[in-house]
């Protein structure tokens, strides 16, 4: 039976959201929690670009040592041969390889540089390299899908298939698809190549966690399994993309989905409350209060009527529990004498800070390495370190050095522009 899996793209699309970004410690820590919460694979960078490339060994040196369990590490890479030669080196074994695929995107935006017949040869390509250099598993993004002629996606996607790609991304980019329009071409669009199908649904219209449910149920329906992208908290490029548990909540618990349709992963949902408000600290961005699941207002009741049926049943006005959440009382305040550690701290607020968290260090050598870990950490992600963080820093010291430098691999200095520098900045 065909099953629904969760990939997601925070740490590729979330942070190219305008006017936001994560540090490389905060993209290792959403791995973390993602892992536990038991997703199916996060994509987790751009492989191709050198800031990124100590973060991505290091990360996948964290899966390999079992701190990420069993979930994957996908890259996105341009559909080129250059981006999957750059990644090949590094591990990467998991790829999403993208190109647009609709006339306008062709016509106005490679400017007559490659036509389809051109689109599917440079995909066919790099498909074709990360297979011979060993990938475990190679998605094929089609971008601007939902504008994209359904017959030219279907010959796409067999393309791809006949060279050895695994499933097909169906990137509604414009967020333009509407619930029943999305069912109807992914299942024909499933059908027609008996390939499994990604959703990559945007919310330009509102519609990213309905759009990516529709889709997901129209590949069902066909027989092939579902991939849905999801972001935390919904942050994405423009008006966002569709929120990692809203989507999972949809499919648990909906009128007609729930025990129709099966996720795949094994989802723990305990782990979203912490999940979501680490994602709101790091992008700083608050959850909303009406946010599903998560948000401040989304188990409150005020009104009379609420109110006095909610503390007959709960069930009168809450569809799903809680706990299964994970949620807890934040604290708001606090009193009294508190300590912190962080990138002018010293040893003895260090070594109080992870007595409380019951974590003590053989040597003073040990601690002295771990505390200016701690320091260049929170240089590093200029804000205060979470109790998490510091656990992550101890435990994984020689990952988060790597993760921590973004400096070029190859140990070249960068030439110095002298009098270019001024008009270089003006042009900014």
């Amino acid at each position: 039976m065909p099953k629904i899996y969760f990939i997601d793209v925070t740490n590729r699309d979330g942070v190219q959201t305008a006017r936001l970004t994560l540090a490389k410690l905060q993209k290792t820590m959403v791995n973390y929690y993602l892992s536990q919460l038991g997703v199916y694979q996060s994509e987790f960078g751009f492989p191709f670009l050198q800031n990124e490339q100590n973060y991505i060994t290091a990360n996948l040196e964290l899966k390999e040592i079992g701190a990420l369990g069993s979930m994957r590490l996908g890259g996105w890479c341009r559909a080129v041969t250059e981006d999957v030669e750059k990644a090949l080196p590094l591990g990467v074994r998991d790829f999403n390889l993208s190109i647009s695929t609709s006339d306008q995107m062709i016509r106005h935006k490679f400017m007559g540089r490659l036509d389809r017949r051109q689109v599917i040869a440079e995909m066919v390509e790099a498909v074709k390299l990360a297979r011979q250099g060993g990938a475990h598993a190679v998605g094929i993004n089609a971008e601007d899908a939902s504008r994209t002629d359904l017959g030219f996606l279907v010959e796409f996607g067999l393309a791809g298939k006949e060279v050895g790609a695994d499933r097909l991304r169906y990137c509604d980019t414009l967020g333009y698809d509407s619930p029943l329009v999305i069912y109807q071409r992914i299942k024909e669009l499933a059908e027609r190549t008996r390939m499994p199908i990604e959703l990559h649904c945007h919310n330009d219209l509102g519609m990213a966690e309905a759009n990516s449910v529709a889709g997901a149920q129209g590949a069902l329906d066909a027989g092939v399994d579902a991939y849905i992208n999801t972001v935390l908290n919904g942050i994405g490029e423009r008006a966002g993309q569709a929120d990692l548990v809203s989507t999972i909540l949809a499919i648990k618990y909906a009128n007609g989905i729930a025990g129709r349709y099966e996720i795949g992963d094994p989802v723990n949902l305990k782990v979203a409350w912490k999940l979501a408000n680490y994602a709101a600290y790091a992008f700083e961005v608050p959850i909303p209060i009406n946010q599903p699941g998560v948000g401040a207002n989304a188990f409150t009741h005020e009104s009379g009527i609420h109110a006095d049926g909610a503390l007959k049943d709960r069930h009168n006005y809450e569809l799903y529990d809680y706990e299964v959440l994970g949620r807890v009382e934040q604290e708001c305040c606090s009193t009294g004498r508190l300590i912190l550690t962080g990138e002018y701290g010293g040893m003895a607020g260090f070594k109080d800070v992870y007595q409380k968290l019951g974590i003590s260090f053989p040597d003073e050598e040990g601690a002295r390495q771990i505390m200016e870990l701690v320091q260049y950490a929170n240089a590093h992600t200029q804000r205060p370190l979470t109790d998490d963080e510091l656990r992550f820093i101890a435990n994984y010291p020689r990952q988060v050095k790597r993760i921590l430098t973004v400096t070029p691999l190859d140990g070249q200095e960068p030439r110095p522009v002298g009098d270019r520098l001024t008009p270089v900045l003006a042009g900014v």
